[in-house]
């Protein structure tokens, strides 16, 4: 059933927009439906998005009256990910291994909320309102990157975001000048051999038993060539091999990430790992590859963009505390849109009060108490306004 659109800027039907994107998630760059939704809703209040031509990804300004003035950006990512969705909800996910385990569908009802809102304001607005509705934001080849080649950020003076964080409490908002997240990139190590019999081991190399060594070790091996304050997180999330128990592959691979805190050394890293690589596979009579992927820089939030989210939090009705956040090894492609504008990402809470438990992001049981949208709207509708007044 196609998503009814929100005629007026009401939580019930702010939640229930969130509900449907949630239980019909989309993969990276099949967004399809939720762009759909979102331009339908943001057309119903008389504005004009404008959908990129891939069908996923809408840019919609909101005209000020008042005078020429800036243009503020608002960013929100409508993606899912590949992932189960086991929660006991009405509205769990109705596709197989694709789920909201990020809050982009909250993001997303977000934004439409807060859009819902300053459209009712725009004969006094000192400026222009970008709204940004990204896909791909967990892709490799960042959906962050379509939407600048779009135009999202032509003529933009700063740009916002948000991301939840169920680590706070409803009502708490985090904030923080410089990098709030981490550099990404992805990798793949690919390891070949001529494979054989599992009876008789000695006559080739076990490329699974090696990929476990560069499973295991990789990661110091790496960390041994940097500073203390250089340090990188790397893991692997996925290993692939052979399929017959009784035989000996002929190729074995892992997937993983690189996680780099310390932004001045990124272009370092895809170096110091082919080599640290090279190292733990000399003694192996294996060939290998490595797949090494940039998907993005931290996110460093410029001071004067960070200092309105502060001042916004302060007088916004729905907050309760602002708490300084810690800088997160996460990464994040809204990184890409401040290699051209000033910007800044804030956390918003999202966790019941009363909740005895807290499944992290990228949990197959991650939820929000969905009053949590209001506390977002409240806080891009006056980090926008107070933008206007600013730039």
């Amino acid at each position: 059933m196609a998503t009814k659109p929100v005629k007026r800027t009401d939580l019930g039907d702010l939640v229930r927009f969130r509900r449907d994107i949630h239980s019909h998630p989309e993969l990276a760059r099949q967004e399809k439906r939720t762009t759909s939704a979102v331009a339908r809703a943001l057309a119903e209040c008389g504005l004009e998005p404008r959908v990129l031509p891939t069908g996923t990804g809408v840019i919609c300004d909101i005209e000020g009256s008042a005078g020429s003035g800036p243009t503020v950006a608002l960013r929100a990512d409508m993606d899912a990910l590949p992932i189960q969705d086991r929660k006991d909800v009405d509205y769990k996910s109705q596709s197989e291994r694709v789920c909201h385990a990020c809050g982009h569908d909250v993001h997303t009802t977000v934004l439409l909320g807060a859009a819902l809102e300053l459209a009712k304001t725009r004969s006094i607005l000192p400026g222009r309102i970008r709204l940004i509705f990204q896909p791909a934001e967990e892709a490799s080849e960042s959906g962050s990157l379509d939407m600048i080649a779009g135009g999202a950020i032509s003529d933009v003076d700063v740009i916002y975001a948000l991301h939840c964080d169920p680590s706070m409490y409803v009502g708490e908002i985090g904030v923080r000048t410089g990098p709030i997240t981490s550099a990404q990139d992805h990798i793949v190590v690919k390891l070949s051999g001529q494979g054989g019999h599992s009876a008789r081991p000695h006559l080739t190399t076990n490329p699974i038993s090696v990929l476990a060594t560069v499973v295991t070790t990789l990661s110091d091996a790496v960390n041994e060539f940097l500073h203390i304050d250089q340090k990188v997180l790397l893991g692997f999330g996925m290993i692939q091999s052979g399929g017959a128990p009784n035989a000996i592959p002929s190729m074995a691979q892992a997937g993983g990430t690189v996680r780099i805190p310390n932004e001045k050394i990124w272009e370092e890293v895809p170096d110091i790992v082919r080599g640290a690589l090279e190292a733990i596979l000399r003694p192996y009579a294996l060939s290998w590859e490595l797949d090494y992927k940039r998907v993005c820089p931290a996110v460093v939030n410029d001071a004067n963009a960070t200092k309105i989210i502060r001042d916004a939090a302060l007088v916004a009705r729905h907050v309760v505390e602002v708490r300084e956040s810690p800088q997160s090894l996460g990464g994040e492609d809204f990184a890409w849109y401040l290699r051209h504008v000033p910007g800044a990402l804030f956390r918003l809470g999202v966790t019941a009060l009363d909740s005895t438990s807290h499944p992290d992001l990228h949990s197959s049981f991650f939820d929000i108490d969905e009053s949590a949208i209001e506390v977002g709207v409240e806080m891009l509708v006056e980090i926008a306004s107070s933008a206007l007044r600013s730039y």
